[in-house]
């Protein structure tokens, strides 16, 4: 069974988004839409209304910083 994750798995996300949106520049994305694409996310099992702007801004930034690693 693949391992699930929810919204304090940050890296996870981040890595998950990346798979998903390769060639999406992670800081021209909207929260809502973010937070759409994460609902969407395979193993993703974390409640919609769990998350807040803290924890978006946070996987935005893991997102980024995935992002930028793999364009490297």
């Amino acid at each position: 069974m693949p391992q699930t994750f929810d919204w304090d798995d940050i890296e996870d996300i981040a890595i998950e988004l990346t798979d998903a949106h390769p060639q999406v520049d992670p800081l021209t994305v909207r929260f809502t839409d973010m937070h759409k694409w994460i609902l969407e996310l395979p193993n993703f099992v974390g409640e919609a209304g769990a998350s807040n702007e803290s924890k978006l801004e946070a996987i935005q930034m893991a997102w980024d910083e995935e992002y930028k690693d793999r364009k490297n």
